[in-house]
């Protein structure tokens, strides 16, 4: 349709033309010794016309003529853009299968083709990380420093990444604290970090790290547990023997991880041997009533309290629940005793070996007997007791 439009208005232009040129009778006299030409006004304007149009394409192919080279070496440059650009996102992908040899040329060939060369850089860093090239995994981290402009705390994320990996942690905390620094504390820098306090054995901040990240949803509460348990249990052994210090560490921990019985079956023989043993009976009484452990059970026939009758009674009703629990009976057998109920002490005792054979039963039997002067008795207690210890 526009052409046609074109083709009409140039129709009009020349009938239009031809019409004014039949009223116009004037002419021009071009002189030249010897020569002299004399032409109509048409034809001349006609011819300056066309002059004109020829000397202004004929400026132009001169200028296109010389912009040529320019254009072909862009146009080069753009052909290696595009290649270095997709050989960066073919890298990518390889990296992402694993096809971490092919990714690297990938990478290299992305730097070299002048494409995003910083995050080219860190590609090449993370595959060769990947293929245990550790020099050329730190010449390219150079390499991404050098074009750190867009890429700075991705380049520190990757060289935490690599330091935690080779277990230098010291580094790993330092990098750390620069992205903390720059307002980097993200999900996976709060990863590393909890990585990174494991190695330095810095528990009080794994436990910190792991109820943020449990919060942030980023580990759930069945990946969080073992690394809290085994930061508490860690803190435990480093206040052993402390009893202030050992009580502290028990307010700081939150209640709902004070109810985790693995957790109790460490912790409560270090306040026990500290001396704490009310904190003990109140801690397993609130689990068991709960939640069953048979550990905790063991562990409450060691605990003193200052009731012994509701403490015994507390256990009698837990064995209604559980009559056929060794480690329940037990603990019954070790508290008549302490309330020198000698038959039944004797009785619980008996029906836990019968249950399961253990050590502590027969010692505690052996002493009994000794107490009532049954030395046969107790010396084959004894005997059965060291049996089952070797």
């Amino acid at each position: 349709m526009r052409a046609l439009f074109w083709l009409l208005g140039l129709f009009t232009f020349a009938v239009t033309l031809a019409v004014l040129s039949r009223y116009n009778s004037a002419y021009a006299l071009l002189v030249l010794p010897p020569y002299r030409v004399q032409i109509s006004m048409n034809l001349l304007a006609l011819l300056t016309v066309a002059a004109f149009i020829g000397f202004y394409l004929l400026l132009r192919l001169i200028a296109r003529t010389i912009e040529l080279p320019g254009q072909v070496e862009a146009w080069r440059q753009r052909r290696r853009r595009q290649a270095a650009a997709e050989a960066l996102q073919d890298g990518s992908r390889l990296y992402l299968e694993g096809r971490y040899g092919q990714a690297y040329r990938h990478a290299e060939a992305a730097y070299d083709g002048g494409f995003a060369p910083g995050l080219s850089a860190l590609l090449a860093a993370k595959a060769a990380q990947a293929l245990r090239e550790p020099e050329r995994r730190q010449q390219w981290l150079d390499r991404a420093a050098e074009n750190d402009r867009d890429i700075h705390m991705a380049r520190l994320m990757v060289e935490t990444e690599h330091a935690v990996n080779d277990r230098r942690f010291d580094v790993a905390a330092t990098l750390l604290e620069q992205l903390r620094n720059s307002g980097h504390r993200h999900i996976a820098a709060l990863r590393l970090s909890l990585q990174t306090e494991q190695g330095r054995g810095r528990w009080e901040e794994v436990a910190r790290i792991a109820r943020q990240l449990r919060k942030y949803r980023a580990l759930t509460p069945e990946q969080a547990a073992p690394l809290l348990r085994r930061a508490q249990q860690e803190q435990l052994r480093e206040a052993d023997g402390d009893l202030e210090a050992l009580r502290r560490l028990w307010q700081s921990i939150p209640e709902e991880e004070r109810q985790d019985p693995r957790f109790l079956v460490r912790a409560l023989p270090l306040y026990i041997g500290a001396g704490d043993e009310l904190l003990a009976v109140k801690a397993i009484e609130s689990v068991l009533d709960k939640d069953w452990e048979p550990e905790l059970a063991v562990l409450y026939g060691r605990c003193k309290s200052t009731d012994l009758r509701a403490q015994l009674a507390t256990a009698e009703r837990w064995l209604k629940a559980h009559p056929d629990d060794a480690g329940l009976l037990l603990t019954l057998g070790r508290l008549c005793l302490r309330a020198q109920l000698w038959g039944k002490a004797e009785s619980y005792l008996e029906a836990s070996l019968s249950m399961a054979p253990s050590r502590a039963a027969h010692l505690e039997l052996a002493r009994l007997a000794e107490s009532l002067e049954r030395h046969d008795k107790a010396n084959q207690h004894f005997r059965a007791a060291a049996e089952l210890g070797a």
